[in-house]
């Protein structure tokens, strides 16, 4: 794309996790490409390096992400656009709050849901469920305007009222994003085309021991290769797990994701399918296991596939090997070339691309 001059300055603003930060920066490349100034307004919590990025600006908040961020957003940015001269103003902001524009289409149909009483407004005291006072079956029923979803599959089944859909908190850490660890680009060099299962559930999902020690000899289980992203400061492994998988597994605190995907030996991703993931998984034509913990991902596994079942080590099994799985593996593969396609000249996301930086020189 040619890059067009324009002296007008962007302000990004992406929810404090690894994810949300990713893709607003790389927004923020393609857009600075452009001839765009970039501002990226960011917390404590989980924030950018900027050495990483010399033509950004980067403008801290006060901690805290929550309904009140707009208070310190509002403060930060008075405070700064005092100093700059008339030329150099922000002329758009850019708001980052869940990415995926299929969880964004539940939460603007949940007011509806609500009115025609199809989501009630408090819970049942015995459940953590927002649908307390629903049985099980009718939890199974796909949700009115919102083909395929099922009402277990919104967002919102997190929260035990409404009100707390609003209230997206991070408590603030002296931490910034994780190193990559490198090492396991080597260790999948030695490994066959296709034969690595890839697991990373982010680094917000928390996993209780239980179910920690359930993937471990559901992988053992599978005999196949793996590539395992795990928080080892948080839980153990179980004993003597190591000892059986013993080179056929890799396990590390961080990767470089985007290598990982694009590597030839990885043939299947384990993913809590939140839309970063997600998206990064089928741009490179990996089949995916999806197992959702919250917010988006409860939404994004609908429109891939159902998730995954038990056990998992014959999940594993038929998505790497199986021939039940060819047709999700041919998919992954179709899906890679109609995203390929979309970023052609004229295409799709080309052209919304053009679209969006025309809508801001609009202003």
């Amino acid at each position: 794309m040619e890059k067009q001059l324009t002296s007008r300055r962007l302000a990004l603003v992406p929810c404090p996790f690894q994810g949300h930060i990713t893709l607003m920066l790389q927004l923020g490349v393609i857009l600075h490409s452009k001839g765009f100034d970039i501002t990226v307004a960011h917390t404590d919590f989980n924030f950018p390096d900027p050495s990483n990025y010399p033509d950004f600006e980067f403008l801290e908040m006060s901690n805290g992400f929550n309904v009140n961020g707009k208070s310190p957003l509002q403060e930060s940015l008075a405070r700064k656009m005092e100093k700059e001269d008339q030329n150099s103003k922000i002329s758009c902001i850019i708001y980052d709050e869940y990415i995926s524009a299929t969880n964004m289409l539940t939460h603007q149909a949940i007011p509806t849901l609500v009115k025609h009483d199809h989501i009630p407004i408090q819970c049942n005291n015995q459940t953590s469920q927002i649908f307390g006072i629903r049985t099980y079956s009718m939890m199974l029923e796909l949700v009115p305007g919102l083909q395929p979803l099922r009402f277990k599959d919104l967002p919102i089944s997190n929260f035990r009222v409404l009100d707390d859909l609003l209230q997206l908190i991070a408590k603030a850490h002296d931490s910034s994003l994780l190193k990559e660890d490198q090492s396991c680009m080597s260790c999948l060099d030695k490994k066959a085309h296709s034969s690595v299962i890839y697991i990373s559930l982010g680094r917000i999902a928390f996993m209780d021991s239980k179910e920690l020690e359930e993937m471990a000899w559901g992988l053992a289980n599978s005999e196949q290769p793996f590539l395992w992203v795990v928080r080892m400061d948080s839980v153990s492994l179980p004993e003597g797990f190591q000892e059986i998988v013993g080179e056929r597994g890799h396990i590390v605190k961080w990767t470089p994701q985007k290598k990982v995907l694009t590597h030839s030996a990885v043939g299947g991703f384990w993913s809590h399918c939140g839309w970063n993931l997600t998206v990064e998984g089928i741009s490179e034509g990996v089949p995916l296991i999806c197992q959702p913990y919250f917010g988006d991902q409860r939404v994004n596994p609908r429109y891939l596939s159902q998730s995954m079942g038990r056990p998992i080590g014959k999940a594993i099994r038929t998505l790497m090997v199986g021939k039940e799985g060819e047709p999700t593996r041919q998919r992954a593969k179709d899906l890679k070339v109609k995203i390929e396609f979309s970023m052609k000249q004229s295409s799709s996301s080309y052209n919304s691309l053009n679209e969006l930086v025309d809508l801001i020189l609009s202003f």
